[in-house]
């Protein structure tokens, strides 16, 4: 028995698109990062860039749960002295909200030049309009 190994030729990246309106922060950004990784298909390998596209709209509505609205804080650090900045979740999800999911998406990704050239494939817009139409993508329902 061997493994099968994909080869270039063989992936096909498809586009997927993901409605955030009312569902929680966690499962969201798990769906997302699993179809970007690619774990959802069959001939999944760690080393190649099996994933498809994935479009998420309505980021502005996203939730989260318990006290997390008023307790979360996005912090950055810039190597100096003094050069912690620390953002509340509220701040940030008035200004940007994709900004939110693209954050909870990139810790979930592999930290290495696979997992950003992963990354680039996720598409966040705040409200329900996208560019991507062309693309025909499938509708996911979590």
């Amino acid at each position: 028995m061997k493994t099968l190994t994909p080869s270039p030729s063989d992936i096909q990246h498809d586009w997927y698109i993901l409605d955030a309106t009312g569902l929680p922060l966690g499962r969201l950004s798990t769906k997302a990062a699993s179809i970007l990784r690619g774990k959802h298909k069959p001939y999944f390998a760690t080393n190649l860039d099996t994933g498809d596209f994935v479009i998420v709209i309505n980021a502005d509505k996203v939730r989260v749960t318990g006290l997390k609205a008023l307790q979360k804080v996005y912090k950055t650090f810039s190597g100096y002295p003094s050069g912690l900045k620390e953002i509340p979740y509220a701040k940030v999800m008035e200004e940007h909200p994709e900004r939110i999911i693209e954050h909870a998406v990139k810790g979930m990704m592999p930290k290495n030049t696979l997992g950003r050239a992963m990354f680039k494939k996720l598409k966040v817009y705040a409200g329900s309009e996208h560019p991507h139409a062309a693309q025909k993508p499938v509708e996911l329902t979590l």
